[in-house]
């Protein structure tokens, strides 16, 4: 039987499918190498694949082209192997393979409106969980990041949050599918017209929310500034000789280690006074610009209050302090200065790179501060990818980051979805990266990249004063839940109903068997 023409075919068209839909799914997986049209074309190839095949073998097959993708998108953004990081992959991929089982089970016990359904909804319900059970956010894992040039489209995550655009491309995904299967029945034009008239009802309600109801508040204009190359890397020089030990650069002597440290913060005020002078009100520097011993971080940041009043400015720093405290040994800490040299709040980073990182975490209590330019809050870089911490009610939202040069652009534009989630402008300062800043609808007001910049490592901006309250501000994540609440009601009534469709190989992909099990 393995050599029937029929069958011979039937695998070579599956497994086809397989190869093709895992190779699209690499370049839509949140990287510097997205293509945006790929994440709506391997949900396609993949979850054919999965109908195609048996139950039991099918989602294995998926699980490895979802690991394969996983370790594609480490290994194109740089970030390093380790043991995290390879966990965090395998149990991931497993997690996205959800989705295609839920659908191979259930669609063939449900009329075609509802089994259209199984398949988005897993993967809205998917997306949300990987937030919640992992410690990778929206890193890895959503589809929305992949869209966020597409800004009508955006736009949905003010309702539904990142997880409506999972939804959107699983719908067409399942829809495509089911008018494949009956392609010469009469009612696949039907489909047709029901497959594509969700996305384009999204994309109109988009359009218009651009066009009628655009940011007009005064604004404020905002300076991002970076430390200079050479003295970073001089700075990198100096305490690379003792980084043998954990402890080592805080243990230092600090004849040693504190003129290079001195050097980047000489150079950061400089930039700061320098921008005050051209007019910026709030000045913001990235995440860890400057590196300090404990014993002297007083000193640092009594210099950036000195600063601060000095040119009547809200300064934002980003301070790394190391201490010889196991087993952080270290603080990553964002402080807000008033132009009265006043600390507004001084925030630990929340979510540490998982293997990365070691710092303990903070609180994650965002911080809110009422000024003359609207009301201003604060996250650190990678605490940007959890939505739910990033739901604030806030006017501008600083995210003082640090990347690298694969990763930078990426991460940044994923920042884009939570400006348009919550309503608020996003200013994020990235060294060794891209920095941009985002009004409330996703639009981008300035960019710069640091490998690019010929000179000052400087972003300026007007950013609007006031932002607006989104629906998903304050429902949260009730689309997500209802989507894990339409699975499992999917679930429920699957169960009591007998398969109708039985899959065979050959042109016709479903015989209609009334009743029939699939044994």
């Amino acid at each position: 039987m393995k050599n029937h023409p029929i069958l011979k075919n039937h695998l070579i068209r599956q497994y086809g499918l397989l190869v093709l839909g895992a190779w699209t799914m690499l370049f839509a997986v949140g990287g510097r190498w997205d293509i945006a049209a790929a994440a709506w074309l391997y949900p396609v190839l993949l979850l054919r694949f999965a109908r195609l095949g048996r139950a039991w073998s099918g989602p294995l097959w998926l699980w490895a082209a979802h690991a394969a993708a996983a370790v594609f998108w480490v290994q194109e953004s740089k970030i390093g192997f380790n043991s995290v990081v390879v966990a965090g992959a395998t149990a991931l991929a497993a997690l996205q393979t959800l989705p295609y089982l839920a659908d191979r089970l259930l669609a063939g016990r449900l009329r075609p409106a509802l089994a259209t359904l199984a398949f988005p909804a897993g993967v809205a319900a998917t997306e949300y969980l990987i937030t919640v059970v992992s410690p990778f956010g929206t890193a890895y894992g959503s589809l929305a990041v992949t869209q966020h040039g597409d800004l009508p489209l955006l736009q949905l995550v003010s309702v539904t949050g990142p997880w409506g655009i999972g939804f959107l491309i699983g719908y067409v995904a399942a829809a495509v599918n089911g008018i494949r299967e009956r392609w010469e029945r009469p009612s696949w034009r039907a489909g047709l017209l029901y497959a594509a008239l969700l996305p384009a009802l999204v994309l109109a309600a988009g359009g218009a929310r651009l066009a009628l109801t655009p940011p007009t508040s005064l604004t404020v204009r905002i300076a991002g500034v970076s430390p200079a190359p050479a003295v970073t890397q001089h700075l990198k020089t100096v305490l690379s000789r003792y980084a043998d030990t954990p402890a080592g650069v805080a243990t230092a002597p600090a004849a040693q280690v504190q003129p290079a440290m001195t050097a980047v913060e000489d150079d950061l005020l400089t930039a700061t006074r320098r921008e005050a002078a051209a007019g910026a009100k709030i000045v913001v520097w990235p995440e860890e610009a400057v590196r300090t011993q404990e014993s002297h971080e007083a000193a640092t940041v009594a210099a950036a209050r000195a600063e601060a009043r000095r040119s009547g400015v809200y300064l934002e720093i980003g301070v790394r302090v190391h201490t010889a405290t196991a087993p952080a040994y270290g603080r990553n800490e964002a402080i807000l200065i008033d132009p009265h040299g006043k600390v507004l709040w001084t925030y630990q980073k929340a979510h540490p790179i998982p293997g990365s990182e070691k710092y303990t975490p903070g609180d994650g209590r965002v911080p809110v501060v009422k000024t003359p330019y609207g009301r201003l809050a604060n996250v650190i870089c990678y605490d940007a990818d959890f939505p739910a911490m990033m739901r604030v009610r806030a006017d501008i939202m600083l995210v003082p980051s640090h990347d690298w040069r694969e990763f930078g652009a990426p991460h940044t534009a994923k920042a884009a979805l939570r400006a348009v989630e919550s309503g608020y402008a996003l200013v994020r300062q990235d060294a060794e990266g891209v920095s941009a800043a985002y009004d409330n609808q996703g639009h981008v007001l300035a960019t710069a990249d640091y490998f690019t910049s010929d000179g000052r490592q400087t972003m300026v901006a007007y950013i609007p004063t006031h932002g607006t309250t989104t629906l998903y501000d304050r429902i949260g994540d009730t689309f997500a839940w209802l989507c894990l609440t339409l699975l499992a009601a999917l679930t429920a009534l699957a169960a009591r109903r007998p398969l109708k469709y039985r899959r065979r190989p050959g042109p016709q992909f479903f015989a209609i068997t009334p009743g029939s099990q699939n044994r």
